[in-house]
């Protein structure tokens, strides 16, 4: 029997974005620039405020730092791309897609892997404080870093490869504004059963396990604080949290209802839950961080009056 050729004929895809009316462009250009511009400089005054400021060098503060870090890289992987579609040709190539593909789950899985990281801090924190110094140690934070990094491109990297044995011979649009998994796997004509096992097997538990961690994590401390006696030993305790589980809640949330569903239900209302994990969470996580954390607000200020001096 003849070996059949395996290789993509497809050399590029067609990315039909957030609308496809061109007197739209302008406005959605104009309003993700700017949210772009937003994460972009709100993620790095975070770094510098943490970095400039004695008092935020702690492990919370340090994990802060790679979160807001990562969000730049998300977010510059994503919106730059939006950017160029919404004024000029919606083309992208076949391995620039599966190139951004890979960034956009490494990354995210790394954001993942880091609000994980960040619930364990807050346990130890508030669940063992007397033993939190010598367990939160510098060394054992980069370990904690270096794996959240280094899991997540495994995990990319397996789901990129598995696509790249695909064929693609028929259309090439991609109802999406980003080369996402799901909607690409929609445009093979060749099977896409192993894609789709290893989605609901493997992607499913590098969503799931990490979100029952940082569950389980938030019940023993909300036992823990629930024990203190004072009334405001119990809001300092729980304002160390607050900022963390919006961030959780809204990075889950939406996560969660783009890809714990089916394939064949994946539509194009599915755009606006992941714009919240991929742009608005980006955008919102130094606002949350800011608003809701004293010691981050003061680090700022210090910034701030350091650069006017």
């Amino acid at each position: 029997m003849e070996k059949v050729n395996k290789t993509s004929s497809v050399s590029e895809f067609i990315l039909l974005g957030l609308s496809s009316q061109p007197e739209d462009q302008t406005a959605l250009f104009i309003l993700f620039l700017t949210m772009y511009l937003v994460t972009i400089i709100g993620n790095l005054l975070i770094i510098l405020a943490i970095h400039s400021d004695p008092q935020l060098q702690t492990p919370m503060y340090f994990f802060l730092s790679f979160l807001s870090f990562t969000d730049i890289c998300f977010t510059t992987t994503v919106v730059p791309r939006m950017l160029v579609n919404f004024l000029s040709e919606k083309t992208i190539s076949y391995t620039g897609c599966l190139t951004q593909m890979y960034f956009i789950y490494a990354l995210g899985s790394t954001d993942s892997c880091l609000l994980v990281v960040m619930a364990f801090d807050r346990y130890v924190a508030i669940c063992d404080p007397f033993h939190y110094v010598t367990t939160m140690n510098h060394h054992r934070c980069v370990l904690l870093v270096a794996f959240s990094c280094s899991f997540s491109h495994l995990h990319s990297l397996l789901h990129t490869l598995l696509l790249n044995r695909l064929t693609f011979c028929d259309s090439n649009v991609i109802y999406h504004f980003l080369c996402d998994i799901k909607p690409l796997l929609k445009l093979s004509c060749s099977s896409t059963f192993v894609n789709e096992i290893m989605i609901k097997s493997e992607g499913s538990v590098v969503l799931v396990t990490p979100f029952l961690c940082i569950t389980f994590s938030y019940i023993k401390i909300f036992i823990t604080v629930l024990k203190i006696p004072s009334a405001a030993g119990k809001r300092k305790a729980f304002s160390t949290c607050g900022s963390h589980l919006t961030v959780v809640t809204l990075f889950y949330g939406s996560i969660f209802y783009v890809y714990l569903q089916p394939l064949s239900t994946y539509t194009v209302r599915d755009h606006v839950a992941t714009l919240a994990y991929t742009v608005l969470s980006s955008m919102l996580n130094p606002f949350i961080y800011t608003l809701r954390n004293k010691e981050m607000e003061r680090g700022l200020k210090k910034l701030m009056a350091r650069r006017k001096s």
